[in-house]
């Protein structure tokens, strides 16, 4: 059956075929493919996936099921390429996800101090969401307590973008512009908070 609704936002109609041809599969192979760094629509997605659930051609029971299974599969195998790969790998490869030695870093650095907290917030953040795994797996980050956040997080995004894109309908491009504001403050905030802690380390008496 033909996903097609009446009035489809535009960031929907887009990507209908995709969804239109492989369903749940979409959803899942793109969220787990996005949350490991490969650049992939899976939040896009997800997003399409529930609002077509919302006019009666999906589920939204199995499209929050699938997509945080892909979530939280994604992040851990992530975790496992950043915790056995180290940073060898990440040097060789992470050009291709704008993973940069600095920014290696000094996002290594700050899940050190701050991991649970970040892995809940990265989700909610293009550039963090891709990258979250790998800069915890890093960060040698003990992995059990990486999935109790990645679990906590991934519901959370799921949960939050399954509900805007089965109800928002037409409004959803609102909800995708304030999340692009949301990221914003909060990856100025991360950066304002990574450069106060690196000059009160320098005013500090040896």
């Amino acid at each position: 059956m033909e996903l097609v609704a009446q009035h489809v936002p535009a960031v929907i109609e887009s990507l209908a075929p995709i969804v239109n041809q492989y369903g749940y599969l979409a959803v899942g192979g793109l969220v787990l493919l996005e949350d490991f760094g490969v650049p992939a629509p899976g939040e896009a997605v997800l997003i399409a996936a529930a609002f077509f659930a919302g006019v009666g051609h999906l589920n939204i029971f199995l499209v929050f099921i699938v997509g945080f299974a892909g979530a939280v599969l994604g992040d851990n195998i992530g975790f496992a390429i950043g915790n056995y790969g180290g940073e060898p790998l990440v040097k060789r490869y992470g050009k291709y996800i704008f993973l940069t030695p600095e920014r290696v870093k000094k996002a290594t650095n700050f899940f050190e101090h701050h991991g649970g907290k970040v892995i809940i917030i990265a989700r909610f953040v293009e550039g963090l969401r891709q990258a979250n795994g790998i800069i915890a797996g890093l960060s040698a980050m003990r992995w059990g307590k990486f999935l109790s956040f990645n679990i906590i997080g991934a519901a959370i995004w799921v949960a939050l973008w399954s509900a805007a894109g089965y109800f928002g309908g037409n409004h959803i491009s609102t909800f995708l512009r304030y999340q692009a504001y949301f990221a914003a403050v909060v990856g100025v905030a991360i950066l304002t908070f990574i450069i106060y802690k690196v000059i009160s380390r320098k005013r500090k008496p040896s």
